[in-house]
């Protein structure tokens, strides 16, 4: 007998995502695309203590479109932070990842 995996959609994980950004203390909100928007723009927003993060959310299938991957770039390239989210899961663990960073660079700085 074969286990199913379950995987949500790319809509019920940016809702999980957002609901876990916001019971966690960041400001988070959802862009939405539409004419004259900048093209390839991340689906959420979020930022906590100066932490300010662009996240792309996509399935465990999923794929950047051209223009995602060239505003990534563009994020990037002016010192802004960009991630893709595949699961809550990994979501958790880059921003752990960039609270520690974080929490590395303002000792060094007062020391």
């Amino acid at each position: 007998m074969q286990t199913k995996v379950f995987s949500p959609t790319e809509s019920e994980l940016q809702k999980a995502i957002k609901e876990y950004l916001l019971w966690h203390g960041w400001f988070v909100f959802k862009i939405h695309q539409s004419l004259g928007s900048y093209k390839g723009i991340a689906d959420l927003y979020a930022i906590k203590n100066g932490i300010s993060v662009w996240i792309e959310v996509k399935t465990l299938s999923g794929t950047q479109s051209e223009h995602q991957n060239q505003f990534q770039e563009d994020i990037e390239s002016h010192g802004g932070i960009y991630i893709i989210a595949r699961s809550l899961e990994g979501l958790k663990k880059d921003l752990r990842l960039l609270e520690l960073e974080q929490k590395s660079r303002e000792k060094s700085v007062r020391n």
